[in-house]
């Protein structure tokens, strides 16, 4: 018995001794570790890789942040902060603009970030190589000089309240000056965390880590931004494990589907997208303002989002989401009242009825939205006539040629208020008041900014200029391993660059 135990303890110990003795397995070498993936539902696809040249907010949502970066980036309270530059400073009379850049910051193929390639990116826009909202972001700029490697200034020909968020946005990336400015559309080159990797149009846009990143370094390896014509399939996808988030749930009336708290995370948060049904102010009826107002009441906004977006969106009454500080709740302003609506088309000679072309973009909300405004127009003599335009031929034909009478589009850019001001836009609106209520507001101190803002919301308002219909909420949906997702979409882009998995 005693021999039996001591033979036993004797292996025992052999044991432990080989097993104290045997060198740990080695991680696998980086090269040869499977990469880290995340892939992304999403359905608005970029129409280009150049933010400064091509319109559409599909380019932004997936550059901005992770393959091009800035001067400086808001945060989720919409303050700046310091990205490629370390600091700045305004001077007293609000002309001169000096920014401090990152010793550290450098593109993706090794160069420094320099005062030089911020002055060539932003004389590019200088010159008029950029699309319209980008040029009248660059509007007060009167010169941009490099005064040393690491020291830009920025001087202005008037003050302006929105200049330093513009340089958080698209226009104000910073771009690799030894690019050729003509491969930019396929090839971006910027400096932040992601490179493009491939991209397939109307599939999929992939991006690779930036082994030269200069900043924090990111979770993934690789980003997939997959895109789906059909939202339904993007859910389906998302049931199957294909995905690990839906960047936004473009069928809100799915949202039951995702409510198993294992396997699915459900973030509702907010975005600046107004939902707007425009009216081009070319059009000989549209021009009158009775016509619009009539327009404006006729339409049950409630009935609409119910129907188009399963009853998620709040109210809107103006081009100004309840985040800002100009905010005033105009939702009620023209309320729905059919009757009325028949009484102002009279007024304005339409007594005998009304046709109207009503052209949208194949996205998510604006076919439904378009089908039950079309059936309530039609309750007062107006015919909307509805053409779905995929959204590459909408930029095309109704963004820049400003061939429609209504479209329904949201409008996601953050502070888009100026946009009715801006020269030649593509609502064909032209209301000097309105403008100078813009220029002061722009010009003035940080309180009058917010006071004219607010003036020229309300006078966009009863001048009917358009109907604003909800602003979007932002649904996202997310596998319980994914962390860092922004709950609040508050810029263009889709920032990946904070999120994480625990797998």
């Amino acid at each position: 018995m005693r021999a039996r135990q001591l033979l036993t303890l004797l292996v025992a110990l052999a044991v432990v001794l080989v097993a104290a003795c045997t060198r740990p397995e080695s991680p696998l070498p980086i090269d040869e570790q499977e990469p880290k993936v995340l892939n992304v539902g999403a359905t608005g696809e970029p129409d280009g890789m150049d933010p400064i040249t091509v319109t559409g907010a599909g380019t932004p949502f997936v550059l901005l942040y992770n393959v091009y970066e800035t001067l400086v980036k808001l945060d989720p309270e919409k303050r700046p902060q310091p990205l490629l530059a370390t600091e700045w400073v305004v001077s007293e009379d609000g002309l001169l603009y000096t920014f401090t850049l990152d010793r550290l910051a450098k593109f993706a193929d090794g160069s420094p970030v320099t005062a030089e390639a911020v002055v060539s990116s932003f004389q590019r826009i200088l010159d008029g190589d950029a699309h319209g909202q980008i040029l009248a972001d660059f509007a007060p700029v009167e010169e941009v000089r490099a005064v040393d490697e690491r020291t830009v200034e920025i001087e202005l020909n008037t003050p302006s309240n929105q200049f330093l968020i513009a340089l958080s946005t698209p226009s104000g990336i910073i771009v690799n000056p030894a690019a050729d400015p003509a491969t930019l559309n396929q090839t971006p080159a910027g400096s932040g965390p992601y490179v493009l990797g491939e991209w397939e149009p109307g599939q999929l846009v992939k991006l690779t880590r930036n082994t030269n990143y200069w900043g924090t370094p990111t979770h993934f390896d690789e980003v997939n931004f997959r895109y789906y014509a059909d939202p339904n399939a993007m859910n389906t996808a998302m049931l199957s494990g294909q995905l690990d988030i839906i960047s936004n749930l473009t069928v809100p009336q799915a949202i039951t589907q995702f409510e198993d708290s294992e396997d699915f995370v459900v973030l509702e948060g907010y975005t600046d997208g107004e939902v707007v049904l425009t009216y081009n102010h070319a059009n000989p009826a549209l021009a009158v303002k009775e016509v619009r107002q009539a327009l404006n009441h006729a339409v049950d906004r409630q009935a609409v989002v119910d129907a188009a977006w399963g009853g998620k969106g709040e109210l809107i009454g103006s081009m100004v989401p309840p985040t800002e500080p100009w905010y005033e709740d105009l939702s009620d302003f023209y309320p729905y009242d059919p009757e009325r609506a028949k009484e102002l088309l009279a007024e304005a000679g339409y007594a005998e009825g009304l046709t109207l072309r009503l052209r949208v973009p194949t996205l998510p909300y604006a076919p439904l939205a378009a089908r039950s405004i079309q059936a309530q127009l039609r309750e007062v003599g107006v015919e909307a006539a509805v053409e779905e335009l995929e959204f590459s031929t909408w930029l095309e034909q109704v963004f820049a040629n400003k061939d429609y009478d209504m479209t329904i589009v949201a409008h996601v850019e953050p502070g888009d208020l100026p946009m009715y001001a801006m020269p030649n836009n593509y609502m064909n609106y032209d209301n000097p008041v309105f403008n100078e209520l813009i220029a002061e507001a722009d010009r003035g101190t940080p309180e009058e900014f917010v006071e004219k803002q607010k003036e020229a919301a309300r006078l966009l308002t009863e001048d009917a200029a358009a109907n604003w219909l909800w602003l979007l909420p932002n649904i996202i949906i997310t596998t319980p391993e994914i962390s860092g997702v922004q709950e609040n979409q508050t810029s263009l882009a889709f920032d990946v660059t904070t999120i994480a998995s625990s797998q």
